[in-house]
């Protein structure tokens, strides 16, 4: 059935692992949907247009625009787009349009966030905001975006003011599976209760953190500690520094999280173990939500 489909134009999130696209009418309507494993971490240069074909060439069958998001845009991806420095709109026009083989694919990546001091940058997640700020006009407050990389991100008067970047998600992969803690930790169970203490534990005293890591290893070969608490645990006291540091940030403010699934709620949950409360919203209609409005924006 998608093979008949003649779309406006292509919505394109391809991230370092994983490349979803969208066929789109020109009012903003989804009429069919695709992803591949094809991210930039798995090509060169040359692969990414052969890769957006493979995904979504049945769609492709004339002149067609592409609007795409994320680490395509990277030094290491198929052109690398600039860098609005903050403070700045969380939309811009800025697009770098990318060279084509096929003449009549026009593809434009839409430009990342940097900022000077503390040095910082973002891509992806620009995308995000301006879609959440899209439906959400006239809100200021702090956008938290959980993940490898998770960001904080003041938003003032459709601006994006500050951000931050914790590289929480990626120290917990890599303490999880490359350290002395990895067999302590290898469990897909999960004990709230544990977690909770964990965050409040390390949001009192984050100069223990890496005290308290090792503490795992023996609570387990002293004390029987279970594989499934030793993981909430060691999320738990991640997340927890990492709100800590963040501090300044969200204090007193409006919060929203965007993403899916579990990680995106604990650290609602995380937050709201501190008195404040934050709004989940879903990464992905936020995304295409972004890429809708990068369109219109391009379109004039």
């Amino acid at each position: 059935m998608t093979d008949t489909i003649t779309p406006d134009w292509i919505a394109a999130d391809w991230g370092t692992s994983n490349l979803r696209v969208w066929a789109m009418s020109a009012s903003g309507d989804i009429l069919a949907e695709a992803s591949s494993d094809q991210g930039m971490g798995k090509l060169d240069r040359a692969g990414f247009e052969p890769a957006l074909r493979d995904v979504a060439g049945k769609w492709i069958n004339g002149p067609m625009t592409v609007v795409a998001c994320g680490m395509v845009g990277a030094r290491q991806g198929w052109a690398e787009a600039k860098y609005d420095r903050v403070p700045c709109p969380a939309a811009t026009t800025g697009f770098t349009k990318v060279p084509t083989d096929d003449p009549d694919l026009s593809v434009h990546i839409i430009p990342g966030i940097s900022q000077d001091s503390p040095a910082d940058v973002m891509r992806g997640e620009e995308t995000q905001i301006a879609g959440f700020l899209s439906r959400n006009p006239n809100w200021d407050g702090i956008i938290c975006l959980p993940g490898s990389h998770t960001k904080w991100v003041h938003v003032s008067a459709d601006e994006i003011v500050s951000f931050q970047t914790y590289m929480t998600g990626e120290l917990f992969a890599a303490i999880s599976g490359h350290t002395v803690l990895k067999h302590s930790v290898d469990s897909i169970g999960w004990d709230d209760s544990v977690f909770e203490t964990a965050v409040s534990e390390t949001m009192s005293r984050p100069e223990k953190l890496a005290a308290n890591l090792f503490s795992l290893r023996a609570d387990g070969l002293l004390h029987n500690m279970t594989n499934e608490a030793a993981r909430s645990r060691l999320s738990g006291l991640l997340i927890g520094a990492e709100l800590a540091g963040a501090r300044p940030y969200w204090l007193g403010q409006q919060i929203a999280v965007i993403g899916a699934g579990d990680i995106a709620g604990l650290y609602v949950k995380a937050l709201g173990l501190q008195g404040a409360p934050a709004t989940q919203v879903q990464g992905d209609s936020v995304t295409l939500a972004g890429l809708i409005a990068a369109y219109r924006r391009l379109k004039g």
